[in-house]
């Protein structure tokens, strides 16, 4: 089944870019939020995009125009029936998440392709939900959405080969890095990274060095375009902490465990660079390093 019609469930921090790739590679796009203020900040935050595309002469008025008019923004999930594939990017609660499925099997046509954003969570606990484990694949995208050029297309135990190749060419058709991989938690990136970033504060907690020292010596050192901690909070610690625990479930090892220093930020509501502080102050022109009281 060729895919022309996309719907994304979550017009947040992922969903709003996957709606806006999705619309810019042709696809008509239907988004839902759970609210309309949180739906509306989404799609200001395509409308912005693009116009700076536009200022930048990136692209043409007109093009900006008619990539906003395939995105169609509802909060009636029955606008989702006649979808060729459901994307999910919503919170990483996997209660909320089967849910969503739940409502969205009942509604969306049989023959459609479902797909999660999940960046950690077992792909085949929200496949089994659904009345489609077959049609049932992760598409994990990368912050931001726009930018990040990979795309993890994963395959659970109950996932058809033409599940994956729909994945496949729709990756194609983002013009995507697609790689295919199994549902093991973390999948490829998070598997090899999160325990990176982990390792990163808890560098930080034994004092070989500060926030600004740990980060600049692992873009001078090791040529990565940004450190552990800056992109732990571009990550978003909430959402480090939620991968962390999910990864130390399955696998029971130390390097999976979240930092004491990272659980205590996190319950202290400093997010990273999306609630205005992490391990930086994201307040002023330039983000500027902040102790978390060690």
């Amino acid at each position: 089944m060729e895919i022309t019609k996309v719907g994304v469930a979550g017009c947040g921090l992922m969903g709003h870019g996957i709606t806006q790739v999705s619309a810019e590679a042709g696809y008509d796009v239907v988004v839902t939020e759970s609210s309309q203020d949180r739906l509306d900040a989404g799609i200001a935050k395509i409308t912005k995009q693009l116009g700076r595309a536009v200022e930048k002469g990136k692209i043409e008025q007109s093009a900006a125009d008619e990539i906003l008019g395939r995105i169609h923004p509802t909060l009636d999930l029955n606008d989702f029936a006649d979808c060729d594939l459901v994307i999910e990017a919503i919170t990483e609660n996997l209660d909320l998440k089967l849910e969503l499925w739940k409502q969205l099997d009942e509604i969306v046509k049989d023959e459609a392709y479902f797909a999660t954003n999940t960046s950690s969570l077992p792909v085949i606990n929200q496949a089994a939900a659904t009345t489609r484990p077959t049609k049932f694949l992760g598409l994990h995208f990368f912050n931001p959405v726009q930018v990040m050029p990979l795309l993890e297309v994963i395959q659970s135990v109950t996932t058809s080969p033409e599940a994956i190749g729909a994945g496949l060419a729709y990756g194609a058709r983002l013009k995507k890095q697609t790689v295919e991989t199994k549902d093991k938690a973390g999948f490829i990136v998070n598997r090899l990274l999160v325990p990176y970033l982990l390792d990163g504060i808890r560098g930080l907690e034994e004092g070989i060095g500060s926030i600004d020292e740990i980060d600049a010596a692992m873009k001078a050192g090791a040529g990565h375009p940004m450190g552990p901690l800056t992109l732990s909070d571009f990550v978003g610690l909430d959402t480090l902490m939620s991968i962390s625990n999910v990864m130390f479930d399955e696998f029971r090892e130390r390097r999976f465990a979240a930092p004491p220093t990272l659980r205590k930020m996190v319950a202290a509501g400093f997010y990273g660079k999306k609630s205005g502080r992490g391990f930086y102050d994201y307040s002023g022109d330039k983000p500027v390093a902040v102790n978390p009281g060690l």
